[in-house]
């Protein structure tokens, strides 16, 4: 069946009752093509259009045509609010009194952001670890923050009673329909760009980011692949299993993709559609920042370097127009000082 533009509605994940998802349902919702590009029409004007940046240095040491997307130039410093901003818009439409998400930072950032646009208060709750300079931003815009020991289960259950105690309105970061169409639209517009991709990469954790760019990819005969720290795994680990793993992940430089494995709802949406999951170990992190800062000249935060870490270890022999998402740029001094002298 032909969409309102004229394309085959592509569907991910398996049938649900009506259209109404909107939250952290058990099973996956059913998503269309259709839903993402409606979420690009409603985030038009409210996000940037980040540039498609091109390098010649790193096409050499790819052996592939790179296709860079800049969302390290995002509002709020990376794709997350994208999805961030619609779902808080879209929960404030349906008249919303309050926010509370989960985030180990980049999504916190951007539903603080967010909810300060739409005059809502806003909770995150995130882990112990959580990188500093990232919980800082999270108060300045305005938001509560809990910070508990554990992973992202942990953290969910404290969501969820807040949730539940404040009458607010949850995003969640391993399933929300919105916050999925949402960062999809950053991998849309990055086709739409390019011209020809045959491959795209995001980098992933709980999986809502890689779920979108599979949905914006349907049909286009473009091989999406999830990028991971080798230290974490989970999307890899799952893939073999065919079911949500739960991994215990290692320490890695990549702290924003720390994870025990990706949520069932966003793994359903991708597991049957996806070509591959690609591990990168910690040095080739590290090598990816710092050549994305001197080569490309953009800053990024290693889990965002993740996906271009997996490009130049070698899916190039393969590939001849690679896709990139860049997914942020919200990284410390101290960080960079690392990775720069270390990579």
């Amino acid at each position: 069946m032909g969409d309102r533009h004229g394309r085959d509605r592509q569907r991910i994940g398996p049938p649900a009752a009506g259209r109404s998802y909107r939250g952290t349902p058990m099973t996956a919702p059913m998503i269309v093509r259709e839903d993402l590009d409606e979420a690009a029409a409603w985030l038009a004007g409210r996000v940037i259009r980040t540039p498609v940046i091109r390098c010649a240095p790193l096409d050499v040491l790819a052996g592939a045509r790179l296709w860079l997307k800049a969302e390290n130039l995002q509002r709020g410093g990376s794709y997350k609010f994208r999805g961030a901003m619609h779902a808080v818009g879209r929960a404030a439409e349906r008249g919303a009194t309050g926010i509370v998400t989960q985030s180990s930072g980049n999504l916190g950032i951007a539903v603080a952001m967010a909810a300060a646009e739409f005059g809502l208060p806003a909770t995150v709750v995130s882990t112990t670890t959580a990188e500093q300079t990232k919980m800082d931003l999270i108060r300045e815009h305005g938001a509560e923050t809990i910070q508990v020991t554990g992973f992202a289960e942990e953290c969910r259950a404290i969501a969820e009673h807040v949730r539940d105690s404040r009458g607010h309105t949850f995003v969640d970061s391993y399933g929300d329909h919105d916050v999925i169409t949402g960062l999809g639209t950053a991998a849309l517009e990055l086709i739409e760009d390019a011209g020809a991709l045959d491959a795209l990469i995001v980098p992933v954790s709980s999986a809502c980011g890689l779920a979108g760019a599979v949905l914006a990819a349907g049909g286009g005969g473009i091989s999406v692949y999830g990028a991971e720290p080798a230290a974490i795994g989970g999307l890899d680990a799952s893939l073999l299993l065919g079911k949500p793993a739960r991994v215990e992940p290692e320490h890695t430089i990549a702290d924003a993709l720390v994870t025990r494995g990706p949520g069932s709802v966003t793994f359903d949406l991708v597991k049957d559609a996806v070509s591959g999951a690609i591990p990168v170990k910690e040095d080739e992190i590290a090598r990816a920042v710092t050549l994305a800062l001197f080569e490309a000249k953009l800053l990024l935060e290693p889990a965002a370097a993740v996906g271009l870490a997996a490009a130049l270890g070698g899916l190039g022999s393969g590939h001849q127009d690679i896709g990139i998402v860049l997914t942020g740029g919200n990284v410390s001094h101290a960080m960079v000082k690392k990775l720069v002298g270390d990579g």
